[in-house]
């Protein structure tokens, strides 16, 4: 995960493998295994991850805003965004700076998008995660792609049938001396998922922000909307801005862990560090996986799994129905179908690491290695393309790719 690069006023649009295998438990209270593993500091175990310090309570309510932003503003769909005129063109020719390995399908941003270092690219999710006929009812087929930069997120909505992109801002709608408005959202977003019309977005210190893709703002369509003036956002002299973006999302909850907030670095205990998620929809319930992302000197980072229906439904707080730690350091995105586990491992300068490995009742077992692209970030499995999908972060070598995997279908 590349650091954040300081930004200017105005904003800018639109290792080594090891210590495994890993214990784990299952919430039910049956522990599986509890298998030795190298320590993370001299002389110091790993325990198995407790399921209490990853349960989540659902987050203030944000009704009365939203209220008012739907009252005042005109709202689009996915397929109506996707389908706009202004989108930015798909281009060529990152697949080879990006290290992108052979037969993999690619997609190339512009160049702007390709060369700057203010926005950096993370998670990616698909229509695949959202329904299960992996196609909205206009017919669109969208990949969804979040970026940070030094305050600020946005997601970028793909469609491949096109061969175009649109950006659109992340907001979170607020009272402020009784007027309703909206503000910056400024999290890392190493992570995303799509599932039906809801969008989690990892917020590495505090758990999940959630936002509705039926609360996309038009600002350009909308009276009390203005896509002008880059360095402002919300609502001024009576107009709404985003940074010069033509849409805003607006998020509408959260769910936080209820052990407070996770460290500035990895622990091995209390609150995880949310650096990235998933979806595996081929569970015998669907689930949203999470891990973090530890280094070498640090405690093993963990993974976790909520069930989804507990995450859509009424309820104020979800439990994990499973929890593990990681089979190596430095992970970056991972991903779960039928069984099979996908984890991206950053090496810094050099190309990452796909890592590919199963669970049994032992633990994990051997992992295989083969080198992909430098910086592979998150990553989500397209089932009808039966290709699992990840994003190259870094400038210059940036690139959005799938990899056939005949486990994802």
């Amino acid at each position: 995960m590349q650091r954040r690069v300081a930004v200017g006023a105005a904003r800018r649009r639109g290792a080594v493998l090891g210590r495994c295998p890993a214990a784990v438990v299952l919430v039910a209270g049956v522990s599986l295994a509890s298998v030795a593993i190298a320590p993370a500091f001299p002389g110091q175990a790993v325990a198995a991850p407790r399921p209490s310090d990853m349960e989540l309570g659902r987050g203030p309510g944000l009704g009365l805003p939203l209220r008012v932003l739907d009252g005042t503003l005109r709202r689009s769909s996915v397929d109506a965004l996707i389908n706009s005129s202004g989108q930015r063109k798909l281009g060529g020719g990152c697949g080879g700076p990006a290290g992108v390995p052979s037969g993999s399908r690619v997609y190339c941003w512009d160049h702007q998008d390709a060369t700057t270092g203010v926005w950096v690219p993370q998670g990616v999710t698909s229509v695949s995660d959202a329904l299960r006929g992996e196609r909205l009812s206009g017919g669109g087929r969208p990949i969804l792609v979040s970026w940070h930069d030094q305050g600020s997120t946005r997601v970028t909505f793909v469609n491949p049938d096109r061969h175009t992109y649109r950006h659109v801002l992340l907001v979170e709608p607020a009272v402020e001396d009784g007027r309703v408005t909206y503000r910056d959202i400024d999290v890392h977003a190493g992570g995303i998922a799509w599932y039906g019309d809801e969008l989690y977005v990892a917020d590495t210190r505090h758990g999940l922000r959630v936002f509705d893709l039926r609360q996309i703002f038009d600002l350009a369509r909308s009276a009390a909307g203005s896509t002008e003036h880059d360095g402002m956002v919300g609502l001024h002299g009576g107009k709404y801005y985003g940074h010069g973006f033509r849409y805003v999302m607006a998020q509408t909850g959260s769910w936080r862990y209820t052990g407070g907030s996770a460290g500035p670095k990895c622990r091995g205990t209390g609150p995880m560090r949310t650096s990235w998620l998933s979806l595996d929809r081929t569970a015998s319930r669907p689930v949203l996986i999470a891990g973090e992302y530890c280094r070498p000197s640090a405690p093993q980072g963990r993974v976790v799994t909520w069930p989804l229906g507990g995450l859509t439904g009424d309820g104020d707080r979800v439990r994990p129905d499973w929890a593990g730690t990681l089979p190596a350091d430095k992970i970056q995105g991972a991903l779960r179908t039928h069984g099979q586990w996908w984890f991206t491992q950053n090496r810094g300068g050099e190309r990452g690491l796909l890592l590919s490995t199963r669970r049994d009742g032992s633990g994990w077992a051997r992992l295989t290695r083969r080198t992909i692209s430098h910086g592979p970030e998150a990553l989500t499995c397209y089932r009808g393309q039966h290709r699992i999908w990840t994003v190259a972060e870094h400038a210059n070598k940036r690139a959005l790719w799938g990899l056939t995997a005949p486990a994802c279908h």
